[in-house]
């Protein structure tokens, strides 16, 4: 018996990045301040003897950085797709997202193995321009972050540099109030301890970047959607007799993607069948770019299936 197989597209591949203007805007703003204060902070902390403002400049050198990649990334992701990029550019966010990560990793370690050798070589700071210094940069670090905490939260490298300026915030409280103990005891380990402090809060908002990065990056199935209940809705709809080869990615966290096949009764009308699961998937899971293949018997074409009505491996 033959059997018909289709092999169909949703028409509404809405690949344009969830990047908006203002979020660019902000990006940009908050990039001019921290490498401007960057260099300030360095100096003032070079010339101080801190190496909690030091650790500090480090770590807005890392947010310039990392600003500067993410509005590259917005940019990349404003281009269209073309021939060898069928997708377009929005992954690009991601990859730079994953660098952000790693320059924090890397920030973090030095940081660390700075603090040591202060533990075994003592320097004296000095504590009136080191406090200075560090209510300044808590005061230009607010404002970066009043200004990224505006924007889009649910664009990764948009997120992550929130979680820089986070990890600054608390930079500039250990950095002042390290100048305070060393004004009223002169106890000099306070700079070194506080700058450990502040690179282990910085190895944890590095973890997060880097885990969220990677999971997109290998196609892991984007957060808040879940499998079995798109496979259990989409066989729930009328004439459909299994789900298989269900594989759900993401070209970045926001913007999931899908395909599969389905597995249908001879008498239904494929073209039926393709347009009530487009709107199932699209009105109970937000997934507008999908890619259906409509089968009579199952595994016509391989794949990673199993037999028709039974739980698909994925």
């Amino acid at each position: 018996m033959a059997h018909d197989h289709d092999h169909d597209h949703d028409h509404d591949h809405d690949h344009a990045p969830t990047v908006t203007a203002d979020s660019a805007r902000r990006v940009k703003l908050a990039m001019y301040l921290t490498a401007g204060f960057m260099l300030a902070e360095a100096i003032g902390g070079w010339m101080a003897g801190s190496l909690a403002l030091l650790a500090d400049a480090g770590h807005m050198f890392s947010d310039s950085f990392s600003l500067g990649l993410a509005l590259f990334a917005f940019y990349m992701g404003d281009k269209a797709p073309d021939k060898r990029r069928t997708f377009g550019y929005q992954r690009f966010q991601v990859l730079a997202a994953f660098i952000n990560g790693l320059t924090l990793l890397g920030i973090a370690v030095w940081i660390f193995i700075a603090a040591v050798e202060r533990f075994t070589q003592p320097v004296d700071v000095l504590a009136g321009p080191m406090m200075a210094i560090a209510i300044l940069g808590l005061l230009v670090n607010l404002m970066v972050f009043k200004i990224l905490h505006g924007g889009d939260q649910a664009n990764l490298n948009l997120r992550g540099a929130v979680l820089h300026v986070m990890g600054d915030l608390l930079g500039s409280v250990a950095a002042i109030a390290a100048a305070l103990v060393i004004m009223l005891t002169g106890w000099m380990p306070i700079d070194p301890l506080l700058s450990m402090l502040a690179a282990a809060l910085i190895l944890r908002a590095a973890w997060k970047i880097l885990r969220r990065s990677t999971h997109t990056l290998l196609e892991g199935t984007p957060e808040g959607v879940d499998v079995d209940r798109i496979q259990t809705a989409l066989e729930d709809i009328d004439g459909v007799v299994g789900v298989h080869d269900l594989h759900v990615w993401g070209l970045t966290p926001q913007d999931p993607l899908l395909s599969l096949h389905l597995v249908v009764r001879d008498d239904i009308s494929h073209p039926a069948i393709l347009k009530t699961a487009y709107a199932r998937l699209q009105a109970d899971f937000g997934i507008s770019h999908a890619t259906l293949q409509v089968e009579g018997n199952a595994c016509l074409t391989g794949g990673d299936c199993a037999e028709p009505g039974s739980v698909a491996s994925r």
